[in-house]
C-alpha cells in the first residue's frame, strides 16, 4: 500500500504541492509542514475574523477536509464551485489536519441562481434528489451509497474468485426468456428499412434481424448452466431486464443480478450453505471496509439505532430454514395480522416474507416450495414430486433476496416440463452428453444494498434508475 501511495504521489506532483486524494490525508501519510495539492468541490464557507474556513470534498470519502484562507489573499469562493487548491498541513487546535493556502484556483464555478438544485445547509427528500439524477452524486449520502456499492460489488468478486469461481459474461440478447413469465423486452432495429432488405421467408418482419424473437436478458441462468457443464463453478454479474408495469419500491426495469451456478451440488442444503456463507461474508467485508460511510448513511435511514454494530448482528446467527409448508402454517395461524389472505396455491406475498422475517427475527430460508408455483428447470424432490428443490432468502425491509434451486438433472423429466422445446433444445442437451447436477441462485443487487442500507426505495441505490415511464438520461 505504501509504494502504491508513493507512485500516486509522483505522479501528481507539482510545482513541489504533491497531490493527495482527501482519503489519503491521514497524519500516517500526511505530516504537518508537508506541501500540499488537494481538488474537490466546496461543500461550505464560514467567514471568521481574518480567515475563511472551507470544507470541500472530493468524492474520496464522506469526511470533508478544510481549508484555511487568509482574506489578505482576496480569494473568491463561493458554494458548489470546483477548486484547486495548494498549501501547507498544518494540525488545527483540535490536531485535526487542515491546508493553509497559499494559492487557489476556481475551477468551475456554480452559479446557484441558475438552476442548481441543491442549496447549502439544506436537506432534500429521496423524491427531490432523484428528480436531479445527473447531479445527486453531489448530495453526500448519495456519494455514500455510490461508494458502498462499489464497495460491495468489489467484495462479491473478490469472494467468488476466492472461493474458484469462473466469471461469465452471459449475453445481454437473448432469445430465452429463462422465467417464462411474459416480462421481457423485445429487441429490434430501429431502422425498419433495415429490417425489410433483411426479410426472409417464413420470418415474421420484427425478427428479421436475429430470424427469431430476441429480448433483454432477465436472467444469466440458463447460459451459466451450460458454462458450469465444464467449468464447474461460474457466476455472472450484470445488468439485467424486466418488463412490469409496477411502480413499488423493490422494482426496476433494469437492474443488477448476481448470479451462481456450481457443478456436483446435489442437495438443497448445500445451496443454503452456499447463499448463507457468500451473504455473511460478504457483507462483514462491506461494513469492515465501508464503515465511515455506512454510519453516515444509517444516521438518515436509522436515527433510532444507527449505530453498525446493532444493525448487522444478524452476521453472527444461523439463518433458520423454514419448509414453505412450516411457513404457510405460521402465516395461517397469524392471518388475523395480515392485510393479504394466504392461500398455499399463489405463493408468499411481500406482506407475507415480511412478517416471516419479524417472525423470525432476521433472515431465514423458506425451502421446498410446491412445484406449480415454481419454474421448469427446478428439480422434483425425490421424497414427494409434488415439490421442488427451491429456496427463497427472506430478509429484514427488502423479503425475498435471493432465489435458488437444484436444476432438473432428468432428462426425461425436463422434456416434458419445458416450455419450449425448440428454443430450449440445446437447454435439454445439457442432460443427454456428460451430465451433472447442478444448483445455484440469484440475487437482486440492489435489493442487497437497500437492505444492508436501510433505504426503503431501490431507485435510491441505483446511479441512473429506470421504472415504468421513466427513463431518464
Amino acid at each position: 500500500m505504501a509504494l502504491l501511495c508513493s507512485r500516486a504521489v509522483l505522479r501528481y506532483s507539482t510545482r513541489s504541492y504533491h497531490y493527495y486524494r482527501i482519503k489519503d490525508l491521514s497524519p500516517e501519510k500526511c505530516k504537518p509542514g508537508n506541501k500540499v495539492n488537494v481538488k474537490g468541490w466546496v461543500k461550505s464557507i464560514r467567514n471568521m475574523k481574518g480567515n475563511l474556513f472551507v470544507d470541500i470534498n472530493d468524492g474520496s470519502g464522506p469526511h470533508n477536509f478544510q481549508l484555511v484562507i487568509n482574506k489578505e489573499k482576496d480569494i473568491d469562493i463561493a458554494y458548489g464551485c470546483s477548486v484547486d487548491a495548494c498549501g501547507v498541513i498544518v494540525a488545527s487546535p483540535k490536531n485535526q489536519l487542515e491546508l493553509h493556502v497559499d494559492t487557489l484556483t476556481e475551477v468551475g464555478k456554480c452559479p446557484l441562481t441558475e438552476g442548481y438544485p441543491f442549496y447549502p445547509k439544506k436537506s432534500y427528500p429521496p423524491e427531490y434528489i432523484r428528480n436531479h439524477l445527473h447531479l445527486r452524486s453531489r448530495v453526500n449520502s448519495m456519494a455514500s451509497t455510490f461508494r458502498v456499492r462499489h464497495e460491495a460489488t468489489r467484495a462479491f468478486n473478490e469472494y467468488l474468485q476466492q472461493d474458484g469461481f469462473v466469471q461469465i459474461h452471459t449475453p445481454v440478447l437473448t432469445s430465452n426468456d429463462c422465467e417464462g413469465a411474459g416480462e421481457a423486452f423485445l429487441v429490434k432495429p430501429l431502422n425498419d428499412q433495415l429490417l425489410k432488405s433483411m426479410a426472409k421467408e417464413n420470418v415474421p418482419p420484427d425478427h428479421a434481424y436475429f430470424d427469431r424473437a430476441t429480448f433483454l436478458t432477465v436472467s444469466g441462468q440458463l447460459h451459466l448452466e451450460a458454462m458450469s457443464h465444464g467449468l464447474d463453478k461460474v457466476y455472472t454479474f450484470g445488468p439485467t431486464f424486466r418488463a412490469e408495469n409496477c411502480k413499488s419500491n423493490i422494482h426496476l426495469s433494469e437492474f443488477y443480478m448476481l448470479e451462481l451456478e456450481e457443478a456436483f451440488m446435489n442437495t438443497l442444503e448445500e445451496l443454503t450453505q452456499r447463499v448463507e456463507d457468500m451473504v455473511k461474508r460478504v457483507t462483514k467485508c462491506v461494513v469492515d471496509r465501508s464503515a465511515a460511510d455506512l454510519s453516515l448513511l444509517r444516521k438518515f435511514t436509522t436515527p433510532d439505532d444507527g449505530k453498525l454494530e446493532n444493525c448487522f448482528q444478524w452476521i453472527d446467527k444461523p439463518f433458520p430454514r423454514l419448509t414453505y409448508d412450516e411457513a404457510m402454517n405460521i402465516l395461517q395461524a397469524n392471518e388475523a395480522k395480515l392485510k393479504s389472505p394466504v392461500r398455499r396455491e399463489e405463493g408468499i406475498n411481500k406482506e407475507q416474507e415480511l412478517f416471516l422475517v419479524e417472525h423470525c427475527q432476521g433472515p431465514l430460508f423458506v425451502c421446498l416450495w410446491p412445484k406449480e408455483i415454481k419454474s421448469f428447470y427446478m428439480r422434483e424432490n425425490a421424497e414427494n414430486p409434488s415439490l421442488v428443490d427451491a429456496l427463497d432468502l427472506l430478509v429484514p425491509h427488502v423479503g425475498e433476496l435471493v432465489g435458488g434451486s437444484v436444476r432438473e438433472d432428468s432428462y426425461d423429466r425436463l422434456q416434458r416440463k419445458l416450455p419450449n422445446v425448440d428454443v430450449l433444445q440445446w437447454y435439454l442437451d445439457l442432460r443427454k452428453f456428460g451430465s451433472v447436477t447442478t444448483a445455484g441462485f440469484g440475487m437482486g443487487f440492489e435489493r442487497y444494498l437497500s437492505w444492508i442500507l436501510n433505504v426503503h426505495n431501490i431507485k435510491d441505490v441505483i446511479p441512473y434508475p429506470r421504472w415504468a415511464h421513466n427513463c431518464v438520461m
